[in-house]
């Protein structure tokens, strides 16, 4: 199935959805669902946005900012993750977990506001990873209408930039928990910690990003394309005295690189 067929085939499956609430993060993925959505069925399609310690404030203002811009109607909300039981203990669940309480919660707001389906940006590439987060949207009933299109991440950005979107060649980004080991327990000063170090390493240049938290350790994954960036001492030395003032006693830098999921590479090696 080439790229046009692809698209054709979303369209013609949000066109069955009559309406339909996105599950609106402000990613590549979610920005392209709720666009197109909106393109097929207007105003019966509309974003709800999770507002959350989990996620940076950016990422909040850029979804807002998308809305306003498309002219997308948003229902926004306040949900504190911490609170949910059993996600804190961090265990490696931790997403179906918090997925199944976040999911319920916007499967209220959606039938509160007219909307019959809840639609979510998961794409084909998100069926290689350990995700069981995908387990509570199956048992609860969400849309995946990327993934049965058959799109691919780079099938995404392609059609968003061909539509114009900004968030076309925006970084990956994926909830600030985990950047946690599983088994460490979550807490608001390890979330905003690491929101702190990784907003410091934007600020700096470097275009995708991970700080993840091994107790004291800092394990920062950037593109190996900038490793020589890193590396220059100037910089080198900037990041270790800033990730020194924010607590940090180890600064380290993974040798492997940025990839999506890196801390599940300890279950796969358990199997």
């Amino acid at each position: 199935m080439d790229n046009t067929d692809k698209k054709i085939r979303l369209e013609n499956i949000l066109r069955g959805y009559k309406s339909a609430a996105i599950a609106f993060s402000g990613g590549v993925d979610s920005s392209f669902l709720l666009r197109t959505a909106h393109d097929v069925l207007g105003d019966k399609a509309f974003a709800i946005t999770a507002r959350t310690g989990a996620f940076p404030e950016r990422e909040l203002s850029q979804a807002e900012e998308f809305c306003r811009r498309e002219g997308i109607r948003q229902y926004s909300f306040d949900f504190d993750v911490l609170e949910i039981g059993g996600f804190t203990a961090n265990p490696p669940e931790r997403c179906y977990i918090c997925k199944k309480a976040l999911f319920g919660r916007i499967k209220e707001i959606a039938a509160e506001n007219g909307a019959e389906y809840v639609l979510e940006g998961s794409n084909l590439d998100d069926e290689g990873d350990y995700r069981p987060g995908m387990r509570a949207v199956s048992e609860l009933g969400i849309k995946s209408p990327l993934r049965e299109a058959g799109l691919a991440k780079t099938d995404i950005r392609e059609f968003s930039r061909s539509m114009g979107l900004d968030t076309w060649n925006k970084p990956s980004f994926a909830c600030l928990a985990t950047r946690i080991p599983y088994g460490e327990e979550i807490t608001s000063a390890k979330l905003e910690l690491i929101k702190t170090a990784e907003q410091f390493l934007f600020d700096c240049g470097f275009l995708q990003v991970r700080v993840r938290l091994c107790g004291d350790t800092a394990r920062i994954e950037i593109l190996p394309e900038e490793f020589e960036k890193m590396l220059e001492e100037s910089t080198r030395g900037y990041v270790y005295d800033n990730f020194k003032a924010l607590g940090f006693n180890y600064v380290t830098l993974d040798l492997v690189g940025y990839r999506s999921g890196s801390m599940n590479e300890i279950l796969e090696d358990k199997e």
